[in-house]
């Protein structure tokens, strides 16, 4: 198994890339926010092309980026990976924020090497139960978005989507018909740093909106004033 560890502590870094590697797993090291970041989308990239999924040790406190900030970022990415989050707070306030930004599990440190193998492992088996029940292929209607080649289609015709485009196609066809607020979507699509004033939102709707339902008897992308977006199959003629 490959494991990322995002840890700016080089005595904690050490022991843990000691540790796993003595127990067959491949380890690689980042010692700042901005270098797991590069290393984490990299190995996402390879897990894409079918490669071996790779998990992530993240440690809470970093010095340039924090690691929720990572763990957020990520996740706003599409990057998958599992992420195991280590700190040092152990409040319930904070165990929840962590959780809440995509990390799937948190360990309090100081902890002991087998609980963390233990947890290791277990998110091993949750990722590859995940894999095997995840669908591949997202279809609402006739539109249809394969995440294997990330190529869209609506009614057997190609979509020319943008890499920003696919992502929120991705992410409203995740579950249809669930109502997705601006502030939902920008966190998901564009991460942390965009300004949650802007229109964004609304102009990449607009573009979808354009590709995928231009022409089209059936609208597939609805509007809730005020409150957000939807994807869903609905009556000719249903309110965007």
């Amino acid at each position: 198994m490959n494991i990322l560890i995002i840890e700016d502590d080089d005595r904690i870094s050490g022991f843990l890339q000691r540790g796993l590697r003595a127990e067959g797993m491949r380890v690689q090291v980042a010692r700042n926010g901005s270098e797991g970041l590069d290393l984490a989308r990299a190995a996402w990239r390879d897990h894409r092309a079918g490669g071996e999924t790779t998990l992530v040790i993240l440690d809470l406190m970093l010095g340039d980026v924090s690691g929720l900030e990572v763990c957020q970022t990520l996740r706003a990415g599409q990057v998958e990976l599992p992420i195991l989050m280590l700190t040092a707070l152990s409040t319930v306030e904070d165990r929840v924020n962590g959780l809440r930004l995509g990390a799937d599990d948190y360990l309090c440190k100081p902890f002991d090497f087998e609980e963390l193998l233990a947890r290791i492992e277990a998110l091993r088996r949750r990722g590859r139960a995940l894999q095997s029940a995840a669908p591949m292929v997202l279809r609402v209607d006739d539109l249809e978005l394969d995440r294997t080649t990330m190529k869209a289609t609506r009614a057997g015709k190609v979509l020319a989507l943008t890499a920003r485009e696919l992502a929120l196609l991705e992410l409203l066809m995740s579950a249809p018909g669930r109502l997705f607020s601006r502030e939902r979507i920008l966190a998901n699509v564009w991460g942390v740093n965009e300004d949650p004033l802007t229109n964004i939102v609304d102009v990449y709707i607009g573009r979808l909106r354009g590709k995928i339902d231009a022409g089209q008897t059936q609208p597939l992308i609805h509007t809730q004033r005020g409150l957000g977006y939807r994807l869903e199959a609905g009556p000719a003629g249903a309110a965007r």
